[in-house]
């Protein structure tokens, strides 16, 4: 199982980024690396570090030289667990937030708290549209009484 947030956070950095380009293409040593990236072999060194404690890099000794390279199987297991959780995530456009009733003024919504609907936003085929144009007939069938229907603020509420 790979570690996506060491993975990320190592990807974060734009010269370790550019590190992992390179060697996409070739495997290269520190010296090669700093004068490619114009850093110092000092940096690079240090960025490698953290490439290889994230499983990204590994390097194989040459002689006086380490070349480092691309673990793509690591890059192609990032890519995949990213992509599965596109597929898994939620559609958020059938939540239904309480807190968004047109347009709210946004400094009113801080620090509160919103719940949501239990059913409706759950079952979006039940709702006509919006959460507050549920018809009296779904509101009774999601919550049972128009009266505590969550989705209708207190003040619109027969």
């Amino acid at each position: 199982m790979i570690d996506v947030v060491s993975i990320l956070k190592a990807l974060a950095d734009d010269n370790r980024f550019r590190i992992i380009n390179l060697l996409l293409s070739h495997d290269l040593c520190v010296g090669a690396l700093a004068g490619h990236l114009n850093v110092s072999k000092a940096a690079v060194s240090q960025h490698l570090k953290v490439l290889r404690k994230a499983g990204l890099v590994r390097g194989e000794k040459r002689g006086y030289w380490t070349h480092y390279s691309v673990n793509k199987s690591a890059i192609h297991q990032i890519a995949e667990d990213l992509i599965k959780r596109t597929h898994q995530a939620s559609d958020f456009r059938v939540v239904c937030h309480r807190s968004i009733q047109d347009e709210i003024n946004k400094s009113d919504m801080e620090g509160r708290e919103f719940g949501m609907c239990k059913e409706c936003c759950q079952q979006p085929d039940r709702l006509k549209g919006k959460p507050g144009e549920c018809t009296p007939e779904q509101i009774k069938d999601c919550h049972g009484d128009e009266k505590d229907h969550p989705c209708i603020p207190k003040k619109e509420q027969k």
